[in-house]
């Protein structure tokens, strides 16, 4: 008789009576996440969200199946791919405001996916002390302050350093800036190579373009030679009428490639603006044999174009052969629409 009274004392409310006026606790215990006000269950509400999450995770697994035939836009999403990751938070919004446990499910996909792919990027991979540093850097032709550009090339501490889009007056000014520092350097068309040990077998390689802006050289350092190739591929352009071309960019990559391919030294570097990150399936000829500095020894993305809001990393420093990045970062900004590259490397 007792335990009859108690069981009638207890509220409509605590044994989560409908009538009551409060919902019982929904989905992981917090309530709201029960049945809304059409019936709806926190399963069923959100599928548009949820679809919205899996078609995310899938373009992020699946980028190289995009297909390049329609104004190369898989290239261009290759290009900046970890950004899709912020497609993340938008739909965790409304999935929330739906409080849809299978919306919430749903993105785990994508955030898997995406941590995956770029999550090493994101710690601190260097691996202490190197015996030299190389830069790679986009001075610009319209760079109105060489003279500052030099000053931070010079802070850098590099032993060698790479240049493009070198011309007229800037040239000289580098030329005459860096001479006291780097006593050899070289210059075909519009790319350069400075450095503190002799350069020597300079030779021009023909990316398809019609004029120079890819050389290589032989660098003779303390412990043995390296080959240092130079390159300046073609930009990736938008036009009205073929969207995000990226044929000539291609066409270049491949001989470059190759060049890096019949390369006799064993240690080679490559530096230079390949204008397409790593992920740019379009630079396979050369990044499927080579290792990118970043990606090994770097701390976060690395992101160097465009300096107002760098956005993607174009600027490359790779290696192959006995040659251990340990460390990989971007330079203070200067007035070149990029920021510089720097790498620092141990023989192994």
């Amino acid at each position: 008789m007792a335990q009859a009274d108690r069981a009638d004392r207890v509220s409509p409310a605590a044994a989560g009576d409908p009538g009551s006026g409060r919902r019982p606790a929904g989905f992981l215990g917090v309530r709201g996440w029960g049945r809304d006000a059409r019936g709806s269950s926190t399963w069923w509400r959100g599928l548009v969200v949820a679809v919205l999450a899996l078609l995310l995770g899938a373009l992020m697994a699946f980028h190289a199946e995009v297909p390049n035939s329609v104004g190369n836009l898989g290239s261009l999403l290759e290009t900046f791919l970890p950004w899709l990751g912020l497609a993340v938070p938008v739909l965790l919004v409304p999935a929330l405001l739906r409080r849809s446990a299978t919306a919430l499910l749903a993105l785990l996909v994508p955030v898997v996916i995406w941590a995956n792919m770029f999550g090493g990027l994101l710690t601190d991979k260097s691996g202490g002390t190197g015996d030299f540093t190389v830069v790679s850097h986009n001075v610009a032709a319209a760079n109105t302050d060489p003279q500052g550009t030099v000053r931070m090339l010079e802070k850098s501490g590099a032993q060698i350093v790479a240049l493009q889009e070198l011309a007229g007056k800037p040239l000289r000014a580098y030329e005459t800036g860096l001479a006291a520092s780097y006593p050899y350097h070289a210059v075909e068309g519009t790319v350069g190579l400075w450095s503190k040990y002799p350069i020597g077998d300079v030779s021009v390689v023909d990316i398809k373009m019609g004029w120079t802006r890819a050389f290589r050289a032989e660098v003779t350092t303390p412990k043995g030679p390296l080959a240092v190739y130079v390159a300046h591929l073609p930009s990736v352009r938008l036009k009205a009428e073929g969207g995000f071309t990226v044929n000539q960019r291609d066409v270049s990559a491949q001989a470059l490639g190759d060049a890096v391919e019949a390369e006799p030294l064993k240690k080679v570097l490559l530096l230079g603006d390949l204008n397409g990150t790593m992920n740019d399936r379009s630079l396979a000829p050369v990044t499927s044999q080579m290792r990118s500095a970043q990606g090994a020894a770097g701390d976060g993305f690395g992101f160097s174009w465009p300096v107002s809001f760098p956005m993607a990393r174009i600027d490359q420093i790779m290696s192959k052969g006995g040659l251990e990045p340990t460390d990989s970062r971007t330079l203070e900004r200067d007035g070149s629409d990029h920021l510089a590259v720097a790498a620092t490397y141990r023989y192994k």
